[in-house]
């Protein structure tokens, strides 16, 4: 069995994907702020990941939580395909990257106004 390897040369243009890593973790991190702003606002101390049903500021607290989590919860994903496809195409990925990134802003900026329904703004294709 033979194995040859496969040559790839950096073009300038792939220095736009670190950028597209820093914009993607900026936006984790912006998301993480505004949970705890909604920790101050409606009281809910850590440990606690969520806000019980019982409290009546629940639902808003929890959806900017869960905004947060599920911002987390993609990016691995993200960066991996990211890293992969620029490796042939590094504008196309930086270009798909950036719109994902945005995504991640409208997703987090509408789940958090504590209406579940608003985080589909940051979808595409509905």
């Amino acid at each position: 069995m033979s194995v040859s390897a496969v040559r790839v040369s950096l073009q300038p243009a792939h220095g736009y994907i670190p950028l597209v890593v820093i914009g993607a973790g900026l936006v984790g991190t912006w998301a993480g702020f505004k949970v705890g702003a909604a920790r101050k606002k409606y009281n809910v101390s850590y440990p606690q990941m969520y806000a019980e049903k019982k409290d009546k500021n629940a639902n808003e607290f929890n959806c900017v939580q869960r905004a947060h989590q599920n911002v987390l919860e993609n990016l691995p994903l993200f960066y991996a395909m990211l890293a992969t496809s620029s490796i042939y195409r590094p504008k196309v990925a930086a270009a798909a990257g950036v719109v994902r990134v945005v995504g991640f802003i409208v997703y987090v900026k509408g789940y958090s106004t504590g209406d579940p329904g608003k985080r589909r703004r940051g979808s595409f294709g509905e």
